[in-house]
């Protein structure tokens, strides 16, 4: 057994703005609809996409939900089409294994938890998988700093 998907849990904060940069494509994972506005799990998702980059929405809840911020909604993960470079989840802690089965499926380059998010256990499942995992950051400020270089 390989210790090398150690590699794969992001800590550095080099690294984190080089995918936060690199990223083209995000699909957010428990996106808020614009009724939540003054919510993270979705004025972090305008920021990204007013800065330039696609958002593809994958809410939780919101069953009635067909668009948000513009983009027809995806209901998992694996569903979204085309390559993915982030997964950006907006997930309580003790909710995330509950995605895990659906994030290792849709092989995104990194699978991001947001700030006050982190889990372990999945963490090392993604890494184990070849997924870059970054772990108890904001998206929306890493992306800002490496974009906008300060």
């Amino acid at each position: 057994m390989h210790d090398d998907w150690r590699a794969n849990l992001v800590e550095s904060t080099d690294e984190v703005r080089t995918i936060a940069r690199a990223a083209k494509r995000i699909a957010v994972l428990g996106i808020k609809t614009e009724k939540q506005s003054g919510q993270p799990a979705f004025y972090v998702a305008a920021a990204l996409q007013r800065a330039g980059v696609e958002v593809v929405p994958v809410p939780v809840y919101y069953p009635d939900v067909t668009e948000i911020l513009g983009v027809p909604v995806v209901r998992r993960v694996v569903d979204v089409p085309g390559p993915i470079d982030i997964v950006d989840v907006f997930r309580r802690s003790e909710d995330v294994p509950g995605h895990l089965d659906d994030l290792l499926a849709a092989t995104p380059k990194c699978v991001w938890l947001q700030s006050g998010i982190r889990n372990d256990q999945v963490a090392e499942a993604l890494a184990r998988a070849g997924i870059r995992v970054v772990q108890d950051r904001c998206l929306m400020v890493e992306h800002r700093i490496a974009v906008g270089g300060g």
